[in-house]
């Protein structure tokens, strides 16, 4: 996928080594997930690409206006305030490194100001709409059981696609119903899993018409298996998801990611306080999750208007 991505931008050889050392750095010091790093190369091979049309080889002589006007090339392309944050944030991280390792005297960042992005409020599932999906699947068949398991499991524990995919046998407890999960740069976590995701994953784990199935010579230690045998990949976890939606006559779409949101919102909604929800979800920061409030706010505002003997009564 690395070769792929560096064979679609140009950049001189000295950029690319010092991306390269720059990528390992962070690989090491931070942890990053293959998915962020992947994200953070191709930002900055597209950032790279772009400056060395214009004469930059080296990352010594690129400069604040340089940053500017990529900036202004990708609002005119329409990219999202969000999108351009998360490229002009692995461009930051580059800058500042190149000063702590010598490479610069300045930080070419440093005055640019960073895209507003105002906080997004996710829109779950009902909970009678994730009744019909989790109803869905048809525990006949080895696939059957488990995607029955993983979209219990989702909901129940409120795990990202990449820990779902990633989740392995000696990572599960379900005799006192948690699991260890490998989030975010590889931070650990031990998070409960509900009753009822409890008995999924047993049928799916020990009855022999389950995991049993799909094991093939190769299998290793992975959780949810294709019918190859190998864990299952993100883009494969996508596509169940929505083809369970549709079966399951739910109109919106419902992606992976709305699973976590849903677990999130309806603990919430149901009672469970902030703090918890932070730390089963694995967010770092208290203000990522505090985006549910606004969902709950919202649920709140719609129910008043619609039972409140008042606000019912039709407007003379």
């Amino acid at each position: 996928m690395r070769r792929k991505q560096s064979s679609r931008f140009k950049l001189a050889p000295a950029m690319k080594v010092a991306m390269g050392d720059f990528l390992s750095y962070l690989d090491l010091e931070r942890g990053l997930s293959k998915n962020t790093h992947c994200s953070y190369e191709k930002d900055l091979l597209e950032f790279g690409d772009f400056v060395c049309k214009k004469q930059i080889a080296d990352w010594t002589d690129v400069q604040a206006e340089h940053v500017s006007e990529w900036l202004a090339r990708l609002n005119a392309d329409g990219i999202s305030a969000r999108s351009v944050a998360r490229k002009l944030s692995a461009l930051h991280l580059l800058a500042k490194w190149l000063v702590v390792e010598g490479q610069r005297a300045d930080d070419f960042c440093e005055i640019v100001s960073r895209p507003t992005i105002g906080k997004s409020v996710p829109e779950a599932p009902t909970e009678e709409e994730i009744t019909r999906l989790l109803d869905a699947p048809v525990p006949a068949t080895p696939q059957g059981l488990r995607d029955r398991a993983m979209l219990e499991l989702m909901y129940s524990s409120g795990l990202r696609a990449s820990e779902i995919c990633g989740l392995e046998l000696q990572s599960l407890n379900l005799e006192d119903g948690v699991i260890l999960v490998h989030g975010k740069g590889n931070k650990e976590r031990l998070v409960p899993v509900g009753k009822s995701a409890v008995k999924a994953l047993t049928n799916y784990l020990y009855d022999e018409g389950g995991r049993q199935k799909l094991v093939k010579a190769k299998t290793g230690s992975a959780v949810f298996l294709s019918q190859w045998g190998r864990a299952i990949s993100r883009k494969m976890l996508w596509v169940l998801v929505q083809e369970w939606t549709t079966r399951a006559g739910i109109t919106k779409k419902i992606h992976p990611h709305e699973l976590r949101h849903a677990f999130a919102t309806h603990l919430l909604a149901h009672g469970a306080d902030l703090r918890s929800i932070q730390e089963m979800l694995g967010h770092a920061n208290i203000s990522t999750t505090e985006i549910y409030t606004a969902v709950a706010k919202t649920r709140l505002i719609g129910e008043h208007a619609r039972t409140h003997p008042l606000e019912r009564k039709p407007k003379s």
